[in-house]
This record gives structure tokens, C-alpha cells and sequence, in this order.
């Protein structure tokens, strides 16, 4: 374990390669989204090519969820060093292997090989970072993950749009940054000992595993329910944006620019604040400022409240996510840390599913207003639950 006073976070090459491979996590699903028109175009002969070229951006989502919480497991068993290294590999392979495919099915196989890989990825690096560090450190790293995320999302779509010019399969290459990471891993980490399940006394077992338990899924099922409202920004406001009558990509992805980098500024706040405030007044922090970021959007008059409304949204969303990783961890013991990590991979991309599903039609029936008010008025209400937490001071669930 490591105090983040010594060495600090840059020069500690274990923290800055776990960084480094977070930035793949986002890249997986977003780093296509430039090229998607082209390959439209590029398989119009196929009778499915709408729908199937749209859901190559959400597969690797579907294969997250079928495989996190085994992968966590496997972690916990066989080395999480190992499994990051290998799902480290496997993105690269798997998600440059569409540069040369020839069929959108083929395409689309990819694509779900490489949500496994995502998998082995977001689950091994989360428990490494809670086998090499803790206290301040651990929040620090915790925080900045959420950060190393969003910059890397933003990098990849940035490049893949470039690459899209020459051809929309030329995209997939953005995959190969990969490669570049996968050296600085292997140098930088060490698989961590293997500890031994302790053996608590008989009356100390119950109480112990129920905490884990109910931290666990506390965690999970909250994390779930934050994503769904959430990723409402990114399926649904180039719609919103669009039904103020601004048809403008430029102006879309500068909205959506502005979301992203808000979030990467909150989560790079998270371990000074946390340390003040605690998570339960982090929670309702964070909650308020996405209720108040859909509030803003629902009473939005044009695109300044629009843009506001999306960065209050980013800034709380990044305020209370790595609260989730945080909690769940702290209550975990080291032997079951990959489990821990795999069950929370799963409700993040279980809440990117549900968001659509859930969430369209509630736009259809009472419109973007009434979406929008609707999760504000969820959102202060996480918030007010925060906020009593935190009067009732609830440690049992929420330390610190």
C-alpha cells in the first residue's frame, strides 16, 4: 500500500500506467461513433445496415455485462496483473480487427470481443487500485480514473474522426493506442500477493460478510441508477439540441465536449473534497448538481442554458461516481476485491442499456421537459437521501 504523499501521484509509475489503461475503458464504445455515417454508406447493400451499424457503438456494452462479474472472479483467482495485460492485448486485437474485416456481422463479433475485453480491463485495473493503494491515495486514484476516462474518450473520437476522412475502417485503428500502453504496464506493475480468505471468529463472520454484502450492492445498485440518468446526455441531447431548432454537429459535439470535460475537472477534485465533506455529503453534492443540470435543461430556452445545463450535469456526475468504487472497496477484502470490481463494471454498463430503454419512453409520453424535470426531481431526491445520511451519520454503509 502507498500514502500519496510519498511518492506523489505522477512519479508513482504504477499510478500512472493504472491511468493509462483506464483511457481505453471509454474509447471502446465512443471512439467509433465519427465513422458511423461512413460505414452506413459503406454496407447500404446489407437489408440490417441501420440498425446493426448503430449497435456496434453499444455492443461492447452488452458483452460487458454478460462478463464483469466473472471476470471479477477470475481476477481474484488466477492474478489481476495478468488479466489487465491480457484484456489489455485483447482490446488491441479485437478492436484494430475491424480495419480489415469485410462483413458488418464479422464487424459486430469484434466488437462484443472487445467488451470482453473492456471487462478484464475496468475490473482488473479498479482492483489493482485498491491492492497498491489506500487512504488519501486511493481516493486520488479513484477520482482521477474517472478523469483518465473521460480524456481518453475525447482523445479517441478526436483521432477516429480524423482517421474516418480517409475511410470509416480506418477508425478502428485508433484501437491500436493500445499497444503503445501495454508496454508501460507490463514494467510498471507487480502482481500484487495473494492473500489468504481470513478466517474471522465465529461471531465476527455474520456481521463482516453482511456489511461486504450490503456496501456491495449498495453501491452497485445506486451506480446503476446515476448511469441511467445520466446517459441521457449522450443518447439523447444532439436530439434535445436539435429540437431547438440547431441542426449543427459542431455545435452537438461542443455540448457534449463541454459535458466531458466538466466531469474530467469534478473527478480530479474528488480526494481533496472528499476528506472535507465525506461521502454521504459528496453524494447529495453531487446528486444536486445533476438534479440542478436537469432542471436547467428542462427549462432551457437555447443553447447557453443547454451547454449549463450539460456541465452541471458532467460536474456532478464525475462528484459522485467515484464515491461508488470508493464505499464498495473499503468494505471489501483483498480476496474479494476483483469481484467487487466486476460487479460494479456490470451496473455501469447494465445503466448504459437501461438508459435508452427506459428513457425514451418517458421522452415519448411527456416530451424532453418532461424527461428532463422527471429525472431532476429523482436526482434532489438522491440528493435529500444523501443529506440525511449524512445528519444521521449512516457509517455503517458509508465511511469517512
Amino acid at each position: 500500500m502507498s500514502s500519496l504523499s510519498s511518492p506523489p501521484i505522477h512519479h508513482d509509475p504504477r499510478a500512472v500506467a493504472l491511468l493509462l489503461a483506464a483511457t481505453l475503458t471509454t474509447m471502446a464504445n465512443a471512439a467509433i461513433s465519427p465513422a458511423l455515417p461512413g460505414l452506413e454508406a459503406r454496407f447500404a447493400d446489407h437489408p440490417q445496415a441501420a440498425l446493426l451499424t448503430r449497435f456496434l457503438v453499444s455492443a461492447p456494452s452488452v458483452a460487458v455485462v454478460l462478463v464483469a462479474g466473472w471476470s471479477g472472479s477470475l481476477a481474484d483467482r488466477f492474478g489481476k496483473r495478468r488479466m489487465l495485460l491480457g484484456g489489455v492485448g485483447l482490446f488491441a486485437v479485437a478492436g484494430t480487427a475491424g480495419f480489415a474485416l469485410a462483413t458488418l456481422e464479422a464487424l459486430l463479433i469484434s466488437r462484443l470481443i472487445l467488451g470482453i475485453a473492456v471487462a478484464l480491463i475496468m475490473t482488473s485495473q479498479t482492483a489493482l487500485i485498491a491492492d497498491y493503494f489506500d487512504g488519501a491515495a486511493r481516493s486520488r486514484l479513484l477520482g482521477l480514473q474517472v478523469s483518465a476516462r473521460n480524456i481518453g474518450g475525447l482523445v479517441a473520437i478526436g483521432l477516429a474522426g480524423f482517421l474516418a476522412l480517409i475511410s470509416p475502417m480506418h477508425a478502428f485503428a485508433v484501437h491500436a493506442l493500445a499497444l503503445l500502453i501495454l508496454p508501460v504496464l507490463w514494467r510498471s506493475l507487480p502482481e500484487p500477493a495473494r492473500t489468504a480468505p481470513p478466517t474471522p471468529a465465529p461471531d465476527m463472520a455474520e456481521p463482516v460478510a453482511r456489511r461486504f454484502d450490503t456496501a456491495l450492492w449498495s453501491m452497485a445498485g445506486l451506480q446503476m441508477l446515476t448511469v441511467i440518468c445520466f446517459f441521457t446526455m449522450p443518447t439523447q441531447l444532439p436530439f434535445f439540441i436539435a429540437h431547438h431548432g440547431i441542426d449543427n454537429a459542431a455545435v452537438m459535439g461542443g455540448a457534449m465536449v463541454a459535458l466531458t470535460l466538466a466531469g474530467a475537472l469534478a473527478a480530479s477534485r474528488y480526494s481533496a473534497l472528499k476528506p472535507r465533506l465525506g461521502h454521504a455529503r459528496l453524494l447529495a453534492l453531487g446528486y444536486a448538481l445533476m438534479g440542478g443540470g436537469m432542471l436547467t435543461l428542462a427549462l432551457a430556452q437555447g443553447i447557453e442554458m443547454i451547454v449549463a445545463g450539460a456541465i452541471l450535469v458532467g460536474l456532478g456526475f464525475a462528484t459522485v461516481v467515484p464515491n461508488f468504487n470508493e464505499i464498495a472497496l473499503a468494505a471489501t477484502p483483498p480476496h474479494r476485491r476483483g469481484r467487487t470490481a466486476g460487479v460494479l463494471t456490470t451496473a455501469v454498463f447494465l445503466g448504459q442499456i437501461l438508459s435508452p430503454l427506459l428513457t425514451l419512453p418517458l421522452l415519448q409520453a411527456v416530451g424532453f421537459t418532461g424527461m428532463f424535470a422527471t429525472l431532476a426531481a429523482v436526482l434532489i431526491l438522491a440528493a435529500l437521501a444523501g443529506l440525511a445520511l449524512h445528519l444521521g451519520r449512516a457509517r455503517r454503509i458509508l465511511p469517512g
